[in-house]
């Protein structure tokens, strides 16, 4: 008998289609900003994991998988953030005696360059939390930006002001979609200190006047537990179920423009609830210069920027080579007496 032979049928294979962010807001008509988050030398492991978490924040406006070698220098990264239309640089670094973080401009800059003096990551600040929150959905959008206590008129916190608030997509309070608004940075000052508090948080809405229970058979979509209870109506108003573990503030309630949601409804009010989802860092402004990581001092934190001691140093070195060509022709003058004088005893 004939063998037949049993053809492997071919398995059609979708191609996978890469969508390629835009570059230009379809509603602002502005050109979106977008950064590479790297280090520049060896890190710890608490540091690499702090760049992962930096990462995560700024996205979806980077490049989370973003490989780097040892051999990579900074015009390397820069020769690709040209045709990717990267705005931004956060570097991170780490010295003997303390880490560093610099926000550069591309490709001319400015840099600024911060000291990490505390830092904590998104996993720390998840478990000191009883119930910790962080969706999968909540990095689809970018974070809201929002500075505290830059105001005073100082070049150098007036550099700063726009620097973190380009590096963010502007937002048009007009037609900005509430479910966008999920995440926010907050930034900080403390003149007394000197310290910019760094944190992220998310945003959360929730009804006022309807109980946790209420809240959960809606986002759920389940029966509750019903078998030691008489009737519906005690699970809504016994004591323990219908009751708030958190008091609903005045000062922290909204009206709604439109739907946000099950039960976020148009024209209600709603309680607006920030938790910490890290990380978190306390920053110090050390340095600004020109350039991407080069050029001028425009302001330093120890006296060297504004043309404080540079022109001392500068005074110092023509002093030395004054000093040094005086000596040279004095020298020179002494062997043209010298030389004289033997012309003469000859």
């Amino acid at each position: 008998m004939a063998r037949f032979r049993n053809k492997k049928k071919k398995v059609f294979v979708k191609p996978v289609v890469k969508k390629n962010q835009p570059s230009v807001d379809h509603i602002t008509g502005n050109k979106i900003p977008k950064s590479f988050v790297f280090s520049r030398g060896k890190l710890p492991g608490p540091l690499r994991q702090l760049q992962m978490d930096l990462r995560k924040l700024m996205l979806p406006y980077t490049a989370l998988n973003l490989k780097e070698k040892k051999r990579n220098s900074l015009k390397d990264f820069l020769n690709v953030a040209g045709p990717m239309g990267v705005t931004h640089f956060l570097i991170l670094s780490k010295t003997a005696t303390a880490p560093y973080l610099r926000v550069g401009r591309t490709p001319q800059g400015p840099t600024l360059t911060f000291k990490i003096n505390e830092y904590s990551l998104a996993v720390d600040v998840a478990q000191s939390q009883l119930r910790p929150r962080c969706p999968q959905d909540l990095f689809q959008n970018p974070p809201l930006i929002v500075l505290s206590g830059f105001g005073s008129g100082d070049q150098h916190l007036k550099l700063t002001t726009i620097m973190f608030q380009n590096i963010f997509p502007a937002i048009d309070i007009n037609t900005v979609k509430l479910s966008s608004c999920q995440r926010i940075v907050l930034l900080n000052y403390n003149k007394d200190t000197k310290l910019i508090d760094f944190r992220h948080y998310s945003i959360r809405l929730q009804p006022v006047g309807v109980s946790r229970r209420i809240r959960k058979i809606v986002q759920n979509h389940q029966v509750p537990d019903l078998r030691n209870l008489q009737d519906v109506s005690d699970f809504v108003t016994k004591a323990g179920y219908g009751s708030e573990s958190e008091a609903d503030d005045e000062a922290a309630t909204v009206t709604l423009a439109s739907d946000l949601g099950r039960i976020n409804k148009a024209s209600t009010k709603s309680a607006v609830k920030l938790q910490e989802i890290g990380p978190r860092m306390t920053l110090q402004l050390i340095k600004i210069e020109e350039g991407l990581c080069s050029g001028g001092v425009i302001f330093s934190e120890y006296g060297n920027g504004d043309g404080k001691k540079k022109p001392e140093k500068e005074d110092t070195k023509k002093q030395k080579d004054t000093d040094e060509d005086e000596e040279d022709m004095n020298e020179d003058q002494e062997n043209i007496e010298e030389d004289l004088e033997d012309d003469e005893e000859d």
